[in-house]
């Protein structure tokens, strides 16, 4: 058996301890930057103030639609379970309503006409201050409900 020794200043050790801190420290920095700017999908605002900014918007993501409404809502301050849901839906595109609890908001509601066979299929755009802050995309009947993100596009296959 045979036996190794190394013998090193204790500068020498702190020294390399310490860089090898630092590389860490970097590479650290570098993943959570980069990873992090990868999970938002939404990076800049989407300006809804006119008809013509909202329905441009429905149209590049491949909807077609018939028909419109408008509601002025309040976001609430405290979310319960529904618009905790709500939200998570929300965020999966970029958008977070945590920002405007409290807030008035008019949300934007027109009727789907290309979402597979299926006539009763509602988008709705939620504005605030002329900004897009949600947006979802449901089936409000009993039977086949659902609420999905605005950007899953399943047209007519």
């Amino acid at each position: 058996m045979q036996v190794i020794t190394f013998k090193a200043k204790p500068k020498v050790i702190f020294g390399t301890a310490l860089a090898l801190v630092g590389v860490a420290v970097i590479l650290m920095t570098f993943v959570t930057n980069h990873s992090a700017g990868s999970q938002q999908t939404s990076a800049s605002p989407v300006s809804c103030a006119t008809s013509e900014e909202r329905t441009a918007y429905l149209e590049s993501l491949g909807w077609e639609f018939d028909g419109t409404s408008e509601k002025e809502i309040t976001i609430p301050s405290e979310f319960n379970r529904v618009y905790e849901n709500y939200n998570a839906v929300q965020k999966q595109q970029g958008f977070d309503l945590e920002k405007y609890k409290g807030k008035k908001a008019t949300i934007y509601t027109y009727n789907i006409t290309n979402y597979k066979n299926n006539k009763n299929v509602l988008a709705n755009l939620l504005i605030c201050d002329g900004v897009l802050i949600g947006a979802d995309l449901c089936d409000p009947s009993a039977k086949d409900g659902f609420l999905v993100a605005l950007t899953n596009n399943e047209t007519t296959a």
